[in-house]
């Protein structure tokens, strides 16, 4: 009902169509006819306004034959096709609106999730809220209080609490000693780092285990988060909707279609003649062509798992000519997986990694995850500790059967087992040391894999006529190259903040452009984009509300299938309207000669229309494709062989130098 009231045009159009069956069934023809004439050319008129609006803008369009068709086929009694016509224009423009509406949803959206409230410390000289280690006690001191404003009453220079799990409201500067942030939001970086006195924080990005005092150092619509919001805003606003697909063929066709009636009347000397041309050359094949092979290929992106917000984004993915790629999340798995046991003792890869996943289990860090995980992929068996202590962003102890294991940092590790040496690592690597018994037993080193689909879509994008493809990322050079080399990309753009890559996408010269991502410092730049495409299955929301493209499923070889659809979709739409014009000229030059009346011209349209139809619905097949690259959309299935595991990634107790990399 709320769809109908939105829509009156869609909602009248049916209603009258409703009412014309019900007085022909009741046997009253010329009183249908009359009723659905007058409402044709009702909505003809009301066409034709906005039509001469457009045509004194400069704007030619496909309306130009919707307002003839239905005046033709008024004229010529052929008052139910004037309907349908009707109800075709009608329900374009329905969802025209339909989408200018869910993008505003979507902005909204966003917009609710910025920070509103902040924990400002009043008076005093103690930390409010906090006790001597540091934790959120969620009392007060005598010292002082803390209060909760909104976070745009808060000024420069302010204190804040921060609690475990809140978001940090507003950019500034950590007071407390250390603490640990997951910056993925902002940076695209998956392992949270760790800051310390001193250190800037941004907002948006989540505070870790223990409670943290800052200081305010910019105003809302100054920090990082609102920045962000901003360009979405500004992206969204500022991206020119795209052409129908057949107004580039409504003005030769109009101008066809009078041409051939005028030289009928004037050969024929009957202007019943240029009727009869009218009536065979009304716009169907335009009018359904198109849509019915977008919806199509809508429907069949949806069948893998690609959800197109938009029929017109079909078109320009068929163009891409730059695909650029987010690296954590898209072309990694976004999470640490074990690459590697190093032993330093007697004992063997797996009774390090099975003391180490037994310790783990009594953690809250999740890095715990990715060991417990790794070492019951080797099938191991957890001991159960008789006692166990974790120490906040350090690591955790335990006791089996009267042996202490010590799990995380070198240093930690290093006061409880002598001989702990720093192992070496590669680019993106990290490694959780290991201590037995009093001595270092090794390290477990853990890296976030790339996608195994990784090099295969990028390889099949070149084949489709990508030709330049670009890494965006916040990570370090060294880690983004690492990446951009086993994947195969021709440009890397490093150490990017949210502006960075939205300057970067914008300044790139070969257009179309379309960018994938995940995350939420990824939404303006998704935005941005000729086509933004967002890793759904894990990533943000935001990022997934300022795409154009919605990938469900935790595989980025979708991003090939993506374009192959747009491309497969624009070939069939474009052959289906060729095949229609073709038909419907031959029956013009027909009618004009003399040899289709009217009632077969109306009837010959109808099979035209069908023709159109049948090969306009080809584009829900896969039709045919290189070799090699039919049904190859199951990269993700690699992912737990490669170490993948779930749920968010910390490194809080990591080394500055790996866990920031």
């Amino acid at each position: 009902m709320k769809l109908l009231l939105r829509y009156p045009l869609v909602a009248g159009t049916i209603a009258a169509l409703l009412a014309v069956l019900v007085l022909l069934l009741s046997g009253q023809p010329l009183v249908a006819q009359v009723a659905a004439s007058v409402y044709a050319l009702a909505v003809a008129v009301y066409l034709a306004v906005g039509m001469v609006r457009r045509l004194m803008g400069g704007q030619w369009g496909i309306d130009i034959l919707a307002v003839t068709a239905i005046v033709s086929t008024v004229l010529v009694g052929e008052y139910i096709a004037s309907m349908i016509i009707v109800l075709m224009m009608a329900g374009g423009t329905a969802l025209e609106d339909y989408a200018a509406g869910r993008a505003k949803k979507e902005l909204t959206s966003l917009l609710e999730r910025v920070p509103q409230t902040a924990h400002r410390e009043r008076n005093g000289n103690s930390a409010p809220g906090l006790d001597a280690a540091g934790t959120d006690d969620g009392g007060t001191h005598a010292g002082g209080q803390h209060e909760d404003i909104a976070a745009t009453d808060v000024q420069v220079g302010d204190i804040l609490l921060v609690r475990p799990g809140e978001v940090v409201p507003l950019d500034g500067i950590l007071l407390s000693e250390s603490g640990t942030f997951d910056e993925s939001s902002l940076t695209g970086e998956s392992l949270p780092v760790e800051r310390v006195a001193g250190d800037a924080l941004m907002s948006g990005s989540l505070n870790g285990e223990a409670a943290v005092r800052m200081q305010v150092s910019a105003l809302m619509e100054d920090s990082q988060y609102s920045r962000i919001v901003a360009l979405v805003k500004e992206a969204s606003e500022s991206k020119a909707p795209m052409v129908r697909l057949a107004d580039r063929y409504a003005v030769p066709f109009t101008a066809l279609a009078y041409a051939l009636g005028a030289v009928g009347w004037i050969i024929s000397g009957d202007p019943a003649r240029f009727a009869e041309v009218l009536v065979v050359a009304t716009p169907c094949p335009l009018l359904i062509a198109a849509p019915v092979a977008f919806l199509g290929g809508m429907s069949r992106a949806a069948h893998s798992g690609i959800i197109v917000k938009y029929a017109g984004v079909l078109e320009q993915l068929s163009r891409i000519k730059t695909a650029a790629f987010d690296k954590t999340g898209t072309l990694t798995y976004g999470r640490p997986a074990l690459v590697g046991v190093r032993t330093s003792g007697s004992l063997t890869e797996d009774e390090v990694l099975g003391l180490a996943a037994s310790a783990e289990q009594y953690s809250s860090h999740v890095l715990a995850a990715s060991v417990m995980d790794a070492a019951g992929n080797r099938g191991l068996v957890f001991e159960t500790a008789t006692e166990a202590t974790e120490f906040a962003t350090h690591g955790v102890r335990a006791r089996f059967d009267g042996r202490d294991v010590v799990v995380g940092k070198p240093n930690f590790v290093a006061e409880s087992a002598s001989g702990v040496v720093e192992t070496e690592l590669a680019s993106g690597e990290l490694a959780i040391y290991v201590g037995v018994g009093g001595e270092f037993a090794g390290a477990l080193v853990m890296s976030d894999p790339i996608r195994r689909e990784a090099r295969r879509t990028l390889t099949e994008l070149q084949s489709m006529g990508v030709t330049r493809t670009v890494m965006l990322t916040g990570d370090a050079l060294a880690t983004a190259e690492h990446i951009a080399d086993e994947a195969g990309l021709t440009d890397v753009r490093a150490e990017c903040l949210p502006p960075d890559k939205v300057e970067a996408v914008r300044s790139l010269p070969l257009r179309p452009v379309l960018m994938v991502g995940d995350g939420v410092n990824d939404a303006p730049v998704l935005a941005v984009a000729d086509v933004g495409i967002a890793m759904g299955a894990r990533g943000s929301t935001a990022a997934g509300e300022s795409a154009d493209v919605v990938i469900i499923l935790d595989d980025l070889s979708k991003v090939a299938s993506a374009v192959r659809i747009g491309q497969r979709t624009v070939k069939v739409a474009l052959q289906s309207i060729w095949i229609g014009i073709a038909l419907s000229v031959a029956l013009m030059v027909a009618a004009a000669a003399g040899y289709v009346p009217a009632i077969a011209g109306a009837l010959s349209q109808e099979l035209v229309d069908l023709a159109t139809i049948l090969n306009a619905l080809r584009a829900l097949s896969a039709g045919r494709t290189r070799a090699g690259t039919r049904g190859q959309d199951t990269g993700a299935k690699g992912q737990k062989a490669a170490g993948g595991t779930t749920g968010a990634v910390a490194a809080s107790r990591l080394p500055r130098s790996a866990g920031q990399s």
